[in-house]
């Protein structure tokens, strides 16, 4: 299944001209074009960086205290911002949501689906400082040991996929 967003936008972010689906291009999907101003409105992904921290012979995760997926269990992540790397990202939402200092040390794999208009890059880090504690977006932060991952409480699939990752590379 193919997500299609392009009726969700009506107006021109320039002008505020009514947006037309046009095929602009042979092969590739239709895009919206202001039929006022001609400005070509794409419609693209949004990244979001996801990190597993490994801690006393564990992995932290975090209950969410917002949706979606409020009270799921997911590793720490989060949207990135424009101009920010997605290295940055990884540690800064790791300290906002377990007040852990981390630094990425490698990456995990890029996560993407037909059916949803997120791109997940997952990467693996090293703990440097702090306490663990939830920040103001989780309910909880804890480690939970390899063997009591809580799958059947995990909010997303880019989460199950990168802990199987981890997992994978941890056992060898």
């Amino acid at each position: 299944m193919s997500l299609d967003l392009s009726d969700t936008y009506k107006f021109c972010p320039q002008c505020g001209g009514p947006l037309e689906k046009r095929l602009l291009k042979a092969g590739e999907p239709q895009r919206l074009v202001c039929s006022r101003c001609g400005f070509i409105f794409y419609i693209d992904p949004k990244l979001a960086a996801i990190a597993l921290v490994p801690l006393t012979g564990g992995v932290v995760l975090v209950r969410r205290g917002i949706d979606p997926g409020y009270g799921l269990w997911v590793v720490p992540g989060g949207f990135v911002d424009v101009g920010e790397r997605v290295e940055e990202t990884v540690a800064r939402e790791t300290l906002e949501e377990t007040h852990l200092v981390v630094r990425p040390v490698g990456l995990i794999n890029v996560y993407s689906y037909s059916d949803s208009p997120i791109v997940v890059v997952a990467f693996l880090t090293e703990y440097l400082e702090g306490e663990l504690a939830p920040g103001d977006e989780t309910l909880e932060a804890r480690v939970f040991g390899l063997e009591e991952i809580p799958w059947e409480r995990i909010a997303f699939r880019s989460t199950k996929q990168a802990l199987e990752a981890y997992l994978r590379r941890t056992r060898g």
